[in-house]
């Protein structure tokens, strides 16, 4: 029993959206005790109906594959200092926006010396550098998620793809981190370098998502455009350009062949283009990618910056061009704040392609 009990983690959890329900309720349910820092009137009402899992497409689960998680299995506390005067952790899940990353680190500064390491799980790259700006370089874990996880409220959530989660080497905590999560039913990975998961997944980020945003089109119909399709291999040819650059390789990450993706641009569009909007298509289905959740739902915020322009300014400290990727990022970000109705390209595709420069 004790050496049971010193393998299980003690994990603060960041907010109980989408991969913060899904990775700490899976701990929780394993084991593992979870705090949940979440704002106030999303807490009280967690403290009365707690966590709830759909996770019937794991098979691996049996029967019981939706799961109600109360008090105390997990705790939901209103502030930060609430939560960590339960620790301490062994860590911490940062999942976040983006664009919400430098409020939420303003927020821990006064707790830096009581802050876990944190295991970031957002998209993106240049977030991990922005939390050892401000908690310190070892408290930072390399992380990604490739599950796809559906949120129906605060808490409640449902598995929609099972694929997985990488986790980089380079903190002592990772090891355990990954047997942890992997005795979980997460299914856990570990990769040698970082830059390589995190942009090999950014990598899978940009597929179809700023121009869906930007056209109000499914993935689907953007790839059967021929147009906007060689829009899409153009964009993704610049991304993997800047990644040779900086000698960062393509790696498949769980359940997510990038291998397949970054091989694909490099071919004609008459052998690529059929099986990439295959692919493209059964992945994300009918649903809508983050950046057109976000500018349809009038947040004032998009992930563009954090992704096709990360593109773009890694880009420019190499001196490689990239044209399309700054051309999405600008156009999507005219739309986010309003310097543009959010219809004028909807449907429209020719209007977009008639401003992607030639060389």
């Amino acid at each position: 029993m004790t050496d049971e009990m010193d393998n299980k983690l003690k994990i603060l959890s960041f907010g109980a959206g989408a991969i913060g329900t899904y990775i700490g309720g899976s701990l929780a349910l394993a084991g593992h005790k979870v705090v949940f820092v979440e704002q106030p009137a999303v807490a009280e009402n967690l403290k009365k109906s707690g966590l709830t899992l759909d996770l019937h497409i794991d098979k691996r689960r049996g029967e019981r594959n939706v799961f109600n998680i109360m008090p105390p299995q997990v705790a939901f506390e209103t502030s930060l200092e609430g939560a960590l005067s339960r620790g301490p952790f062994d860590v911490s899940l940062f999942a976040l926006k983006s664009f919400d990353t430098i409020l939420a680190l303003e927020g821990m500064k006064n707790f830096a010396s009581q802050m876990p390491p944190v295991l970031c799980l957002q998209n993106g790259v240049d977030n991990e550098p922005a939390i050892a700006s401000f908690l310190g370089a070892g408290k930072v874990i390399y992380g990604t998620v490739t599950s796809a996880v559906g949120r129906q409220a605060a808490g409640s959530i449902n598995l929609e793809k099972l694929r997985g989660i990488g986790v980089a080497v380079g903190h002592p905590l990772s090891e355990k981190l990954v047997a942890a999560m992997d005795a979980a039913l997460i299914n856990a990975r570990l990769y040698p370098n970082a830059a390589d998961m995190k942009w090999s997944k950014m990598l899978t980020n940009l597929v179809a998502n700023a121009s869906s945003a930007i056209l109000d089109m499914t993935a689907a119909e953007i790839f059967s455009h021929p147009g906007l399709f060689q829009m899409e291999m153009r964009m993704l040819r610049e991304a993997l350009a800047v990644m040779t650059g900086q000698g960062i390789k393509v790696v498949d990450l769980p359940g997510t062949p990038v291998r397949a993706l970054a091989w694909g641009t490099r071919l004609p569009g008459f052998i690529s283009r059929p099986f990439m909007s295959k692919a493209i298509g059964s992945g994300r289905g009918g649903k809508m990618p983050s950046f057109h959740i976000d500018l349809r739902a009038g947040r004032g915020k998009s992930e563009v910056d954090y992704l096709n322009g990360a593109v773009v300014r890694a880009g420019e400290k190499l001196g490689t061009p990239t044209p399309v990727n700054r051309l999405l990022t600008d156009t999507l970000l005219e739309l986010t704040r309003g310097e543009s109705s959010v219809d004028t390209f909807s449907h429209h595709p020719d209007k977009l392609l008639a401003l992607i420069p030639t060389n």
